[in-house]
């Protein structure tokens, strides 16, 4: 086995074969952890391919997870290279180039050069003055800069990727834990992207039916509280290390009591993403159903939203910060509700009969 897992990625990279160097590399990802120095040297094969593909973004995606590398040669390479990928677009000068008229505009050049000479024969005239100095010819950075700042816009504006973790409440005690990926339709899904999927299959969680393109979606099984509570931080805990990112483990508290005629839950959850740096674009969810919005008491940093199609409610989570989110919620059992209400008619019953005993017209009596 060679001691460069890379080197025919590095060779196809010298070759300008961007293409065939990602469809090389992407397999790989999941198999070399971005903090690992191998993985980080994957990282960076693949931002200079996406970068002579042109997606800048992509390129950016990859250098930020080199951060976490425990390599620092590597990670300044990585700084050094995400530099260049943020510099700032520069204006350029105007004296920088010549603005050439409109060819279809002039006149023939053979008819310009009779006119020219028929001239010079009828009357000598002295030389035109030379034309004015122009600036020094430097290469276009400015130019490049501009198409790579609108080159960047462009691709942000064109769809941000979401990503939606569920958590459904089904009979007391039992809960069920799903992930939504959400992307533009025209865009291919990301390496990232392809290895939570690959890990969210392993973990337990299957498709379900297509629902748009663009989306994909993924169930787990019905589950006792705290084993889908555990499957819910498995989760958060690998697509954060998929990422390059050592966060560390969700705090999640789960507790619920039995009063007979409903079930009190209390679900408090927290997510420490203050050593994710802030992306552009991305968006991080959890999203609770059923669920009424009064039910939430604390949602940080930012409040939850009520979802109107599966009467729940959305928390979204905020990269570098500490998330930290309260539920209290009741689960009313319709058998106990209804053992209630047979007691109290019954009890008002009993009333009634002793009020009528007490005003002289004695017990009911059946009819003669």
């Amino acid at each position: 086995m060679s001691d460069d897992p890379f080197r025919e990625a590095r060779q196809r990279l010298e070759r300008g074969d961007y293409g065939q160097v990602l469809r090389s590399l992407e397999p790989l990802v999941a198999s070399y952890p971005p903090a690992s120095p191998d993985g980080a040297q994957l990282q960076l094969l693949m931002a200079t391919a996406w970068m002579g593909q042109g997606n800048t973004v992509r390129a950016m995606a990859c250098c930020r997870q080199v951060k976490r590398c425990s390599d620092a040669t590597l990670r300044a390479q990585a700084r050094d290279l995400l530099e260049v990928l943020e510099a700032p677009a520069l204006e350029r000068p105007r004296h920088w180039s010549l603005t050439l008229p409109d060819l279809g505009e002039a006149e023939p050049v053979a008819g310009r050069l009779q006119q020219l000479a028929s001239r010079r024969r009828r009357q000598r005239r002295p030389p035109p003055p030379p034309p004015p100095p122009v600036g020094p010819t430097r290469p276009p950075l400015g130019f490049a800069a501009v198409a790579l700042a609108l080159l960047l816009l462009t691709v942000l504006l064109g769809g941000c990727g979401a990503v939606h973790a569920e958590l459904t409440f089904h009979s007391p005690g039992r809960l069920q834990v799903g992930e939504r990926l959400v992307r533009d339709p025209a865009a291919v899904a990301t390496p990232w992207e392809q290895a939570l999927l690959e890990a969210l299959r392993q973990a337990g969680l299957r498709p379900t039916a297509p629902e748009r393109p663009g989306v994909d979606h993924l169930v787990g099984p019905v589950l006792p509280a705290g084993a889908a509570l555990q499957q819910l931080g498995e989760t958060i805990t690998e697509a954060g290390r998929l990422a390059g990112l050592d966060l560390p483990a969700p705090r999640l508290q789960w507790e619920e009591r039995n009063w007979l005629v409903g079930v009190r839950q209390h679900l408090v959850i927290g997510v420490d993403l203050r050593r994710a740096d802030p992306l552009p674009g991305a968006d991080f969810s959890l999203d609770l159903s059923p669920l009424a919005p009064a039910a939430v008491r604390l949602a940080t940093p930012r409040s939850a939203v009520p979802l109107a199609v599966d009467r729940g409610v959305r928390w979204p989570l905020q990269l570098g910060a500490d998330n930290r989110l309260d539920v209290h919620c009741w689960r009313w059992n319709p058998l106990g509700l209804g053992a209630l209400a047979i007691g109290v008619a019954l009890l008002l019953a009993l009333l009634l009969a002793r009020l009528r005993q007490q005003l002289g017209f004695g017990l009911p009596q059946l009819p003669a």
